[in-house]
Protein backbone atom coordinates (compact mmCIF):
# COMPACT_ATOMS: atom_id res chain seq x y z
CA UNK A 1 0.00 0.00 0.00
CA UNK A 2 3.19 2.33 0.97
CA UNK A 3 4.04 1.68 -2.58
CA UNK A 4 0.81 2.87 -4.11
CA UNK A 5 -0.16 -1.01 -5.59
CA UNK A 6 3.08 -0.93 -7.83
CA UNK A 7 5.47 -3.51 -6.25
CA UNK A 8 8.35 -3.05 -8.23
CA UNK A 9 8.68 0.41 -6.72
CA UNK A 10 8.84 2.11 -9.83
CA UNK A 11 7.09 5.44 -8.43
CA UNK A 12 3.59 4.74 -11.25
CA UNK A 13 1.21 3.67 -8.40
CA UNK A 14 -1.46 5.03 -7.10
CA UNK A 15 -2.22 7.60 -4.56
CA UNK A 16 -2.09 6.64 -1.07
CA UNK A 17 -5.81 7.19 -0.98
CA UNK A 18 -6.92 4.92 -3.61
CA UNK A 19 -4.77 2.42 -2.29
CA UNK A 20 -5.70 2.76 1.06
CA UNK A 21 -9.94 2.73 -0.77
CA UNK A 22 -8.62 -0.24 -3.04
CA UNK A 23 -7.47 -1.63 0.28
CA UNK A 24 -10.94 -1.51 2.11
CA UNK A 25 -12.74 -2.55 -0.58
CA UNK A 26 -11.26 -5.97 -1.49
CA UNK A 27 -10.87 -6.65 2.07
CA UNK A 28 -15.00 -6.17 2.11
CA UNK A 29 -15.31 -8.85 -1.02
CA UNK A 30 -12.83 -11.74 0.58
CA UNK A 31 -14.73 -11.65 3.52
CA UNK A 32 -18.17 -11.04 2.81
CA UNK A 33 -18.39 -12.19 -1.04
CA UNK A 34 -19.46 -15.55 0.67
CA UNK A 35 -22.46 -14.54 2.66
CA UNK A 36 -25.17 -16.42 0.31
CA UNK A 37 -27.15 -17.42 3.36
CA UNK A 38 -28.35 -16.17 6.75
CA UNK A 39 -26.52 -17.59 8.72
CA UNK A 40 -23.63 -16.14 11.33
CA UNK A 41 -19.85 -15.76 10.34
CA UNK A 42 -17.11 -17.98 11.37
CA UNK A 43 -15.32 -16.69 13.83
CA UNK A 44 -12.25 -17.01 11.58
CA UNK A 45 -13.60 -14.30 9.19
CA UNK A 46 -14.74 -11.99 12.06
CA UNK A 47 -11.33 -11.95 13.61
CA UNK A 48 -9.69 -11.24 10.43
CA UNK A 49 -12.25 -8.73 9.09
CA UNK A 50 -12.08 -7.00 12.45
CA UNK A 51 -8.31 -6.83 12.92
CA UNK A 52 -7.79 -5.83 9.37
CA UNK A 53 -10.17 -3.05 9.29
CA UNK A 54 -9.00 -2.04 12.52
CA UNK A 55 -5.17 -1.99 10.29
CA UNK A 56 -6.65 0.35 7.57
CA UNK A 57 -8.97 2.85 9.98
CA UNK A 58 -6.09 3.17 12.49
CA UNK A 59 -4.29 6.20 9.67
CA UNK A 60 -7.33 8.25 10.41
CA UNK A 61 -6.14 8.57 13.83
CA UNK A 62 -3.27 10.95 12.78
CA UNK A 63 -5.19 13.05 10.78
CA UNK A 64 -5.88 15.67 12.78
CA UNK A 65 -6.94 19.32 13.86
CA UNK A 66 -6.20 21.83 16.07
CA UNK A 67 -8.91 23.35 18.16
CA UNK A 68 -8.75 25.68 21.37
CA UNK A 69 -8.43 24.23 24.60
CA UNK A 70 -7.24 24.80 28.15
CA UNK A 71 -4.27 23.82 30.32
CA UNK A 72 -3.40 25.05 33.87
CA UNK A 73 -0.11 26.52 34.13
CA UNK A 74 2.18 25.72 37.42
CA UNK A 75 0.71 28.61 39.74
CA UNK A 76 -2.85 27.50 38.62
CA UNK A 77 -4.05 30.11 36.27
CA UNK A 78 -5.75 28.33 32.98
CA UNK A 79 -4.53 29.16 29.94
CA UNK A 80 -6.13 28.72 26.28
CA UNK A 81 -4.02 26.66 24.11
CA UNK A 82 -4.13 25.25 20.27
CA UNK A 83 -4.59 21.31 20.84
CA UNK A 84 -4.41 18.28 18.59
CA UNK A 85 -7.62 16.50 17.72
CA UNK A 86 -9.03 13.69 15.39
CA UNK A 87 -10.45 16.02 12.31
CA UNK A 88 -14.04 16.20 13.13
CA UNK A 89 -15.61 14.38 10.16
CA UNK A 90 -13.58 11.19 10.99
CA UNK A 91 -14.39 11.91 14.65
CA UNK A 92 -18.17 11.85 14.41
CA UNK A 93 -18.46 9.18 11.36
CA UNK A 94 -15.55 6.63 12.28
CA UNK A 95 -17.69 5.44 15.20
CA UNK A 96 -20.27 5.87 13.50
CA UNK A 97 -19.37 3.32 11.33
CA UNK A 98 -18.09 1.22 13.60
CA UNK A 99 -21.26 0.55 15.06
CA UNK A 100 -23.20 0.20 11.85
CA UNK A 101 -20.53 -2.78 10.79
CA UNK A 102 -20.95 -4.45 14.51
CA UNK A 103 -24.82 -3.86 14.18
CA UNK A 104 -24.77 -5.95 10.89
CA UNK A 105 -22.58 -8.56 12.21
CA UNK A 106 -24.83 -9.00 14.62
CA UNK A 107 -27.83 -9.38 13.02
CA UNK A 108 -25.90 -12.58 10.65
CA UNK A 109 -25.41 -14.01 14.49
CA UNK A 110 -29.18 -13.55 15.34
CA UNK A 111 -29.86 -16.14 12.30
CA UNK A 112 -27.58 -19.32 14.00
CA UNK A 113 -31.43 -20.33 15.70
CA UNK A 114 -33.19 -20.04 13.14
CA UNK A 115 -34.98 -23.20 12.45
CA UNK A 116 -38.13 -23.14 10.27
CA UNK A 117 -35.66 -22.88 6.83
CA UNK A 118 -32.43 -23.79 5.58
CA UNK A 119 -30.52 -23.94 2.65
CA UNK A 120 -30.46 -26.33 -0.11
CA UNK A 121 -27.62 -27.12 -2.88
CA UNK A 122 -28.06 -25.22 -5.95
CA UNK A 123 -26.38 -28.70 -7.44
CA UNK A 124 -28.80 -30.85 -5.58
CA UNK A 125 -31.49 -33.07 -7.36
CA UNK A 126 -34.53 -31.26 -8.22
CA UNK A 127 -36.70 -33.43 -5.22
CA UNK A 128 -34.91 -31.96 -3.27
CA UNK A 129 -34.03 -28.81 -4.34
CA UNK A 130 -36.34 -25.54 -2.75
CA UNK A 131 -37.33 -22.24 -4.35
CA UNK A 132 -35.18 -19.37 -5.75
CA UNK A 133 -35.61 -16.68 -7.81
CA UNK A 134 -34.44 -17.01 -11.59
CA UNK A 135 -32.35 -14.32 -11.15
CA UNK A 136 -30.43 -15.66 -8.64
CA UNK A 137 -29.47 -19.13 -10.32
CA UNK A 138 -26.02 -19.23 -8.24
CA UNK A 139 -26.88 -19.14 -4.69
CA UNK A 140 -28.53 -22.23 -2.94
CA UNK A 141 -32.09 -22.73 -3.03
CA UNK A 142 -34.48 -21.86 0.28
CA UNK A 143 -36.53 -24.99 2.09
CA UNK A 144 -39.40 -23.96 4.18
CA UNK A 145 -41.90 -26.45 5.67
CA UNK A 146 -44.72 -26.71 3.77
CA UNK A 147 -47.47 -24.95 4.97
CA UNK A 148 -45.12 -21.73 5.07
CA UNK A 149 -42.88 -20.05 7.77
CA UNK A 150 -44.87 -19.70 11.31
CA UNK A 151 -46.67 -15.90 12.22
CA UNK A 152 -43.22 -15.32 14.92
CA UNK A 153 -40.87 -16.03 12.17
CA UNK A 154 -42.67 -14.17 9.75
CA UNK A 155 -42.64 -10.97 11.66
CA UNK A 156 -39.24 -11.96 13.30
CA UNK A 157 -37.53 -11.98 9.77
CA UNK A 158 -39.50 -8.56 8.48
CA UNK A 159 -38.00 -6.66 11.73
CA UNK A 160 -35.01 -8.01 11.18
CA UNK A 161 -35.35 -6.78 7.78
CA UNK A 162 -36.41 -3.19 8.88
CA UNK A 163 -33.21 -2.58 11.31
CA UNK A 164 -31.33 -3.38 8.49
CA UNK A 165 -32.60 -1.02 5.91
CA UNK A 166 -32.15 1.47 8.67
CA UNK A 167 -28.46 0.86 8.83
CA UNK A 168 -28.76 0.81 5.04
CA UNK A 169 -30.07 4.14 5.08
CA UNK A 170 -27.67 5.48 7.78
CA UNK A 171 -24.60 4.13 5.83
CA UNK A 172 -25.86 5.72 2.45
CA UNK A 173 -26.40 8.83 3.87
CA UNK A 174 -22.79 8.95 5.43
CA UNK A 175 -21.29 8.05 1.95
CA UNK A 176 -23.36 10.48 0.13
CA UNK A 177 -22.09 13.12 2.70
CA UNK A 178 -18.62 12.49 2.03
CA UNK A 179 -18.76 11.93 -1.65
CA UNK A 180 -20.85 15.68 -1.43
CA UNK A 181 -17.64 16.98 -0.29
CA UNK A 182 -15.13 15.39 -2.30
CA UNK A 183 -14.15 18.20 -5.04
CA UNK A 184 -14.75 17.24 -8.55
CA UNK A 185 -11.78 16.73 -10.56
CA UNK A 186 -11.09 18.98 -13.38
CA UNK A 187 -10.58 16.05 -16.10
CA UNK A 188 -14.71 15.32 -15.22
CA UNK A 189 -15.47 19.05 -15.66
CA UNK A 190 -13.33 19.32 -18.76
CA UNK A 191 -15.71 16.20 -20.12
CA UNK A 192 -18.97 18.33 -19.54
CA UNK A 193 -20.96 19.76 -22.33
CA UNK A 194 -21.21 23.78 -21.85
CA UNK A 195 -25.35 23.50 -20.67
CA UNK A 196 -27.13 21.01 -18.63
CA UNK A 197 -30.01 21.02 -21.26
CA UNK A 198 -27.26 19.40 -23.81
CA UNK A 199 -26.19 17.04 -20.82
CA UNK A 200 -29.99 15.93 -20.16
CA UNK A 201 -31.24 16.23 -23.16
CA UNK A 202 -34.12 17.98 -24.56
CA UNK A 203 -37.40 15.67 -23.17
CA UNK A 204 -35.69 15.41 -19.65
CA UNK A 205 -34.80 19.56 -19.40
CA UNK A 206 -38.34 20.11 -20.35
CA UNK A 207 -39.43 17.61 -17.78
CA UNK A 208 -37.38 19.19 -15.01
CA UNK A 209 -37.33 22.61 -15.94
CA UNK A 210 -41.77 23.07 -16.23
CA UNK A 211 -43.62 25.22 -13.96
CA UNK A 212 -44.87 22.69 -11.33
CA UNK A 213 -42.45 20.04 -10.97
CA UNK A 214 -43.67 16.30 -9.75
CA UNK A 215 -40.11 14.18 -8.79
CA UNK A 216 -41.73 10.89 -8.42
CA UNK A 217 -44.14 11.65 -11.68
CA UNK A 218 -40.59 12.66 -13.46
CA UNK A 219 -39.65 9.16 -12.62
CA UNK A 220 -42.60 7.72 -13.89
CA UNK A 221 -42.11 8.93 -17.18
CA UNK A 222 -38.54 7.88 -17.23
CA UNK A 223 -37.55 4.99 -19.18
CA UNK A 224 -35.58 2.55 -16.28
CA UNK A 225 -36.38 -1.02 -17.48
CA UNK A 226 -32.83 -1.63 -17.01
CA UNK A 227 -29.55 -0.90 -14.75
CA UNK A 228 -27.69 0.58 -17.66
CA UNK A 229 -30.67 2.91 -18.31
CA UNK A 230 -30.66 4.04 -14.56
CA UNK A 231 -27.05 4.64 -14.47
CA UNK A 232 -27.11 6.88 -17.27
CA UNK A 233 -29.71 8.98 -16.26
CA UNK A 234 -27.61 9.23 -13.06
CA UNK A 235 -24.74 10.44 -14.94
CA UNK A 236 -26.57 12.82 -17.19
CA UNK A 237 -28.13 14.35 -13.93
CA UNK A 238 -25.06 14.54 -11.98
CA UNK A 239 -23.44 15.85 -15.16
CA UNK A 240 -26.44 18.40 -14.82
CA UNK A 241 -26.16 19.72 -11.68
CA UNK A 242 -22.35 20.05 -11.78
CA UNK A 243 -22.72 22.45 -14.69
CA UNK A 244 -25.96 24.57 -13.03
CA UNK A 245 -23.75 24.72 -10.01
CA UNK A 246 -20.51 26.06 -11.55
CA UNK A 247 -22.53 28.53 -13.49
CA UNK A 248 -23.76 29.81 -10.19
CA UNK A 249 -20.64 30.40 -8.82
CA UNK A 250 -18.92 31.59 -12.07
CA UNK A 251 -21.77 33.89 -12.92
CA UNK A 252 -19.95 36.48 -13.44
CA UNK A 253 -17.11 35.04 -15.52
CA UNK A 254 -16.61 35.56 -19.23
CA UNK A 255 -17.09 33.07 -22.30
CA UNK A 256 -19.03 29.92 -21.95
CA UNK A 257 -19.86 30.31 -18.45
CA UNK A 258 -22.14 33.22 -19.06
CA UNK A 259 -25.38 32.55 -17.51
CA UNK A 260 -28.57 32.22 -20.06
CA UNK A 261 -31.12 31.50 -17.49
CA UNK A 262 -31.48 33.83 -14.29
CA UNK A 263 -29.68 32.73 -11.01
CA UNK A 264 -32.98 32.10 -8.91
CA UNK A 265 -33.94 29.54 -11.66
CA UNK A 266 -30.87 27.75 -12.25
CA UNK A 267 -30.53 27.44 -8.49
CA UNK A 268 -34.08 25.68 -8.35
CA UNK A 269 -33.39 23.37 -11.45
CA UNK A 270 -30.27 21.87 -9.62
CA UNK A 271 -32.41 21.69 -6.07
CA UNK A 272 -34.84 19.90 -8.38
CA UNK A 273 -32.12 17.21 -10.14
CA UNK A 274 -30.63 17.08 -6.29
CA UNK A 275 -34.21 15.67 -5.48
CA UNK A 276 -34.42 12.62 -8.33
CA UNK A 277 -31.16 12.12 -7.58
CA UNK A 278 -31.86 11.07 -3.78
CA UNK A 279 -35.14 9.28 -5.42
CA UNK A 280 -33.24 7.90 -7.40
CA UNK A 281 -30.14 6.31 -4.92
CA UNK A 282 -33.08 5.65 -2.75
CA UNK A 283 -35.34 3.47 -5.18
CA UNK A 284 -31.94 1.60 -6.81
CA UNK A 285 -29.53 1.32 -4.22
CA UNK A 286 -27.91 -1.56 -5.93
CA UNK A 287 -26.67 0.26 -9.04
CA UNK A 288 -23.24 0.46 -10.02
CA UNK A 289 -21.17 3.96 -8.76
CA UNK A 290 -21.80 6.88 -11.84
CA UNK A 291 -19.12 8.45 -13.59
CA UNK A 292 -19.07 11.56 -11.10
CA UNK A 293 -18.83 8.96 -7.94
CA UNK A 294 -15.75 6.90 -9.87
CA UNK A 295 -14.13 9.93 -10.88
CA UNK A 296 -14.40 11.62 -7.59
CA UNK A 297 -12.87 8.43 -5.83
CA UNK A 298 -10.00 7.81 -8.77
CA UNK A 299 -8.64 11.52 -8.31
CA UNK A 300 -9.10 12.30 -4.53
CA UNK A 301 -6.29 12.80 -2.68
CA UNK A 302 -8.00 13.24 0.74
CA UNK A 303 -6.88 10.24 3.18
CA UNK A 304 -9.93 10.73 5.47
CA UNK A 305 -12.91 11.13 2.79
CA UNK A 306 -10.64 7.89 1.12
CA UNK A 307 -11.08 5.85 4.21
CA UNK A 308 -14.50 7.53 5.37
CA UNK A 309 -15.90 6.86 1.46
CA UNK A 310 -14.77 3.33 1.15
CA UNK A 311 -15.88 1.80 4.72
CA UNK A 312 -19.42 3.55 4.35
CA UNK A 313 -19.74 1.81 0.86
CA UNK A 314 -18.91 -1.52 1.92
CA UNK A 315 -21.22 -1.23 4.84
CA UNK A 316 -24.06 -0.06 2.24
CA UNK A 317 -23.11 -3.32 0.13
CA UNK A 318 -23.50 -5.81 2.86
CA UNK A 319 -26.53 -4.43 4.00
CA UNK A 320 -27.73 -4.67 0.60
CA UNK A 321 -27.27 -8.45 0.77
CA UNK A 322 -28.69 -9.04 3.56
CA UNK A 323 -31.36 -7.73 2.80
CA UNK A 324 -31.57 -9.71 -0.08
CA UNK A 325 -31.13 -12.74 1.48
CA UNK A 326 -33.83 -12.04 4.07
CA UNK A 327 -36.30 -11.32 0.53
CA UNK A 328 -35.33 -14.93 -0.75
CA UNK A 329 -36.40 -16.17 2.73
CA UNK A 330 -39.43 -14.34 2.39
CA UNK A 331 -40.27 -15.30 -0.57
CA UNK A 332 -39.79 -18.58 -0.69
CA UNK A 333 -42.48 -18.32 2.50
CA UNK A 334 -44.69 -16.77 0.04
CA UNK A 335 -44.24 -19.67 -2.33
CA UNK A 336 -44.78 -22.19 -0.04
CA UNK A 337 -48.41 -20.44 0.53
CA UNK A 338 -49.39 -20.07 -3.08
CA UNK A 339 -47.29 -21.94 -5.33
CA UNK A 340 -48.61 -20.25 -8.60
CA UNK A 341 -46.39 -17.44 -7.44
CA UNK A 342 -43.43 -19.75 -8.46
CA UNK A 343 -44.27 -18.97 -11.97
CA UNK A 344 -45.15 -15.63 -11.66
CA UNK A 345 -42.10 -12.97 -12.50
CA UNK A 346 -41.03 -11.88 -8.92
CA UNK A 347 -40.37 -7.95 -9.10
CA UNK A 348 -38.85 -6.40 -6.00
CA UNK A 349 -41.67 -4.31 -4.23
CA UNK A 350 -41.38 -0.83 -2.94
CA UNK A 351 -41.31 -2.12 0.70
CA UNK A 352 -38.28 -4.50 0.11
CA UNK A 353 -36.43 -1.27 -1.15
CA UNK A 354 -34.81 1.15 1.44
CA UNK A 355 -37.83 3.55 2.46
CA UNK A 356 -38.29 7.03 0.42
CA UNK A 357 -36.97 9.47 2.66
CA UNK A 358 -39.97 11.85 4.20
CA UNK A 359 -37.81 15.06 3.18
CA UNK A 360 -35.52 15.88 0.20
CA UNK A 361 -32.56 16.09 2.84
CA UNK A 362 -31.35 13.73 4.54
CA UNK A 363 -28.13 13.88 6.89
CA UNK A 364 -26.34 11.11 8.84
CA UNK A 365 -27.70 13.06 12.03
CA UNK A 366 -31.59 12.43 10.79
CA UNK A 367 -30.72 8.77 10.01
CA UNK A 368 -29.15 7.66 13.43
CA UNK A 369 -32.22 9.22 14.80
CA UNK A 370 -34.86 7.24 12.97
CA UNK A 371 -32.87 4.28 13.65
CA UNK A 372 -32.79 4.98 17.18
CA UNK A 373 -36.39 6.00 17.57
CA UNK A 374 -37.54 3.01 15.35
CA UNK A 375 -35.35 0.73 17.31
CA UNK A 376 -38.25 -0.46 19.62
CA UNK A 377 -37.52 -4.05 20.36
CA UNK A 378 -33.20 -5.15 20.43
CA UNK A 379 -31.39 -5.30 17.17
CA UNK A 380 -29.71 -7.94 18.99
CA UNK A 381 -32.55 -10.26 19.57
CA UNK A 382 -32.64 -14.07 18.12
CA UNK A 383 -35.07 -15.72 16.78
CA UNK A 384 -35.72 -17.40 20.39
CA UNK A 385 -36.27 -13.87 22.00
CA UNK A 386 -38.86 -12.58 19.91
CA UNK A 387 -40.65 -15.48 20.53
CA UNK A 388 -40.17 -15.01 24.10
CA UNK A 389 -38.88 -18.10 25.17
CA UNK A 390 -35.73 -16.29 27.18
CA UNK A 391 -38.21 -14.69 29.29
CA UNK A 392 -35.86 -14.84 32.39
CA UNK A 393 -33.77 -11.72 30.41
CA UNK A 394 -34.62 -8.54 31.45
CA UNK A 395 -36.03 -6.46 29.00
CA UNK A 396 -35.63 -3.23 30.56
CA UNK A 397 -31.57 -2.82 29.95
CA UNK A 398 -31.60 -4.87 26.69
CA UNK A 399 -33.96 -2.49 24.46
CA UNK A 400 -31.34 -0.35 24.24
CA UNK A 401 -28.49 -2.75 23.22
CA UNK A 402 -26.50 -1.23 20.04
CA UNK A 403 -28.41 2.22 20.38
CA UNK A 404 -26.75 3.72 23.08
CA UNK A 405 -23.50 4.15 21.67
CA UNK A 406 -24.46 6.01 18.48
CA UNK A 407 -23.06 9.15 18.51
CA UNK A 408 -25.33 11.99 17.60
CA UNK A 409 -23.57 13.83 14.68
Amino acid sequence: MLLGEDMSGGGKGVSSALALSNAITNLAASIFGEQSKLEPMSQKRKERWRKEIDWLLSVTDYIVEFVPGKQKSKDGTNMEIMITQQRKDLLMNIPALKKLDAMLIDCLDNFKDAKEFWYVSKDADDSEKGVQRSDKWWLPTIKVPPEGLSDESRRWLQYQKDCVNQVLKASMAINAQILAEMEVPENYIDSLPKNGRSSLGDSIYKNITVEFFDPEQFLSTMDMSSEHKVVNLKDRIEASIVIWKRKMHQKDAKSSWVPAVSFEKRELFEERAETVLLLIKHRFPEIPQSSLEISKIQYNKDVGHSVLESYSRVLESLANTVTSRIEDVLYADSVAQDPSLAIAKWNRSADSSPQKPQSVVSTPKEEFERLSCTAETPNSMTLFDFMGWNMEQGDGDVNKTNLEALPQT
